[in-house]
């Protein structure tokens, strides 16, 4: 089911229903064939034997050769509001499928997209995927902005690259006692539910990252902020029986911050 399937309200509805915010991560995998076709020309490879090569160096593999595997999208209200969530074309993740469902969806709600580390990692995967399968996404590149399109959590906290931020995401959520990594039993691997359980997590830290940023920015108050992670926690306890992986996020939810 498409993203936008999932809002389907009048344009009468209450404003405040409205998706503002789009906040997405993805995770990827090796695409062989292509590593096959471009690094090893000639070798006749298989698409396990590329992957196996290129991965003997050690260095992490280029987005230029992955291909989404896993996108979940939360959607956030104009009062910064978690409205709802969803992870793309769960339980098959057939990525020409998750793309087309991505940019959809970007497209049904020309909501501005938060990430962690988007710019890096998750729009160019998109982006590349989209170039593949030869889907539009003409809103987006019309927007794309580096300074008020998509806001990257990443650029926030390092001022554009100026410094380094070690710990990255998990760090930060594990400051306001949110699970971090702690939700995750395997940290790398594991079937395609386990990568898109980890995928989930992940988005739902970089929303209360969000949210602090925006106390921050001045456009919340620390007592909205407490508001707001309230109401997002006990979504979050409706929809567990439909992801259960969300019992173990809540179950390492702390109620307070590191000091």
């Amino acid at each position: 089911m498409p993203l936008a399937e999932t809002n389907t309200r009048p344009a009468s509805a209450d404003p405040g229903t409205r998706t503002a915010f789009l906040v997405v991560n993805s995770a990827s995998a090796p695409d062989g064939r292509l590593l096959a076709a471009v690094k090893y020309p000639g070798e006749n490879l298989s698409p396990e034997d590329a992957i196996a090569r290129a991965s003997e160096s050690g260095e992490p593999l280029p987005v230029t050769f992955q291909v989404p595997v896993c996108v979940c999208v939360l959607r956030v209200g104009p009062d910064f509001s978690l409205l709802n969530f969803k992870c793309l074309d769960e339980p098959h993740f057939r990525p020409r499928e998750i793309v087309n469902q991505f940019w959809f969806g970007v497209t049904h709600y020309k909501a501005r997209l938060v990430t962690f580390n988007g710019r890096g990692f998750d729009l160019p995967l998109l982006e590349l995927a989209a170039f593949r399968y030869g889907i539009q996404a003409r809103d987006y590149y019309l927007a794309r902005d580096r300074y008020r399109g998509p806001i990257d959590l990443t650029d926030w906290f390092t001022n554009f690259g100026a410094c380094r931020l070690p710990g990255d995401l998990d760090v930060l959520a594990k400051l306001l006692g949110k699970p971090g990594k702690s939700a995750e039993q395997a940290p790398t691997g594991g079937s395609i539910q386990e990568i898109n359980d980890r995928c989930l997590c992940d988005t739902l830290d970089t929303y209360f990252v969000f949210l602090r940023t925006r106390v921050l920015t001045g456009d919340l108050s620390s007592e909205q902020e407490t508001e707001l992670v309230a109401n997002a926690k006990s979504l979050l306890r409706e929809k567990a029986a439909e992801s259960p992986v969300l019992w173990r996020y809540l179950d390492n939810w702390t109620e307070f911050a590191l000091v």
